[in-house]
């Protein structure tokens, strides 16, 4: 089964079909305009901004990147005393604070 349009219909349906799909000459172009899609002096300027950005942001981490060390594994005991590195200590832990009564008493016992 097939649509087909009689000799008289068809030449009205076609010219309205091309008058349907054209674009709109000097009316509304959906915000495309003549100067859609060009940048302006503005918008270069920030994206030189941008990139000197960039590069002062991989400058400062080639420096960053050349402090890490090679490994972060311990080194030996025995390549610290050649090195002339004492070896490392623990701290003592702090001695405790007096804990104080209700009272205003100390804990303290006194003889």
């Amino acid at each position: 089964m097939s649509l087909t349009l009689p000799a008289g219909v068809a030449l009205p349906v076609t010219a309205s079909a091309l008058v349907l799909t054209q674009q709109p000459g000097n009316g509304d172009n959906g915000g495309q305009g003549e100067d859609f899609g060009k940048s302006s002096p503005v918008g270069f300027l920030v994206l030189i901004l941008f990139l000197i950005a960039v590069a002062f942001l991989v400058r400062s981490m080639t420096k960053h990147l050349k402090r890490v060390p090679a490994s972060f594994d311990d080194p030996p005991a025995g390549e610290k005393a050649e090195a002339g590195e004492p070896p490392a200590e623990t701290p003592a832990p702090a001695p405790a604070p007096e804990k104080k009564q209700p009272n205003g008493a100390s804990s303290a016992k006194s003889d």
